[in-house]
């Protein structure tokens, strides 16, 4: 019988935010989401791909329909407002049935529909089928690295309005050789970092210029967008290189925080070596061994 986790908003929103070519949503065996609040709350307004727990005419909760429980990566319970494994409530009980069939932890969601909502007002829908096309067209968010204040992203995403209007962007950090910004985007606080995706690019000299930049601008509770063409490569790499400047993480630290909240980052070689020395450079050592295939 799997175990039940807690999972923060932030931590949902990032899963619903993962993508490849296509949303990460597409996949099949990727993630069940399941609403464990009436058919009457879940039909007018529920989080976005969530479908509704059934139950039984005694009331207990069933196994979802069409899901092979056991090959999917994340599955995520919630009800209104559920904020400990302690209660008794509806999410609970649902992701008991679940972790009678299901290998991993089954994930609850922290604070329910009703805080993840007020966070991410945007995430709101009422659709209750999805056709495969309409789930691999989905449009991913940025991946919050700080909920509400720093987000990790690509291109496509830094020249959407929606986006900055939904999650408040208010600053920029361009990673790339790009310096147009799409007339759709309504940001105009940006620095640009011109540097190229290659293990021969010198991005150390604009780490304290672009962790300034961001520092000045969170500081004011404005929420900055990191991007890079891709968002893999050289934002997150400026994403690690904060990380380390302003929370003091070690690199190792640095590196299984953006890692978890974006799986597929992958700075380049020369990135991390760079990231090293600049380990030694905030934090007077250089504690993690980049030797190691982990990096």
């Amino acid at each position: 019988m799997a175990d039940l986790v807690l999972c923060k908003p932030t931590e949902l929103y990032n899963i619903l935010n993962q993508s490849t070519k296509f949303s990460r949503l597409a996949e099949p065996n990727y993630l069940c989401l399941l609403d464990a609040r009436s058919k009457r709350e879940y039909n007018e307004s529920h989080i976005v791909t969530a479908r509704r727990a059934k139950q039984d005419k005694d009331e207990n909760y069933l196994l979802p329909e069409s899901v092979e429980l056991e090959c999917v990566r994340y599955c995520v319970v919630y009800d209104g407002n559920t904020a400990s494994l302690n209660e008794t409530g509806p999410a609970i009980k649902c992701s008991r049935v679940v972790a009678q069939v299901y290998r991993y932890p089954v994930l609850v969601l922290e604070g329910g529909y009703e805080r993840f909502s007020a966070y991410y007002h945007f995430f709101r829908s009422q659709k209750v089928f999805w056709m495969p096309q309409e789930i691999e067209e989905f449009l991913s968010y940025p991946i919050e690295i700080i909920p509400g204040l720093l987000y990790l992203g690509d291109q496509r995403q830094a020249n959407d309005r929606h986006i900055h209007k939904d999650l408040k962007i208010n600053a920029q950090v361009n990673v790339s050789l790009d310096p147009e910004k799409n007339l759709s985007s309504e940001v105009h606080n940006e620095l640009h970092i011109p540097v190229m995706d290659s293990c021969d690019s010198d991005l150390l000299k604009f780490f304290s210029r672009a962790c300034e930049f961001i520092d000045k601008h969170m500081g004011t509770n404005s929420a900055v967008l990191v991007f890079s063409k891709l968002g893999i490569s050289r934002s997150s790499t400026v994403v690690i290189a904060y990380l380390i400047y302003c929370k003091k993480y070690f690199l190792k630290e640095a590196w299984t925080h953006v890692l978890t909240c974006k799986p597929n980052m992958r700075p380049n070689r020369g990135f991390v070596k760079q990231l090293s020395e600049w380990e030694n450079i905030i934090l007077g050592q250089q504690s993690t061994d980049i030797a190691d295939p982990h990096y």
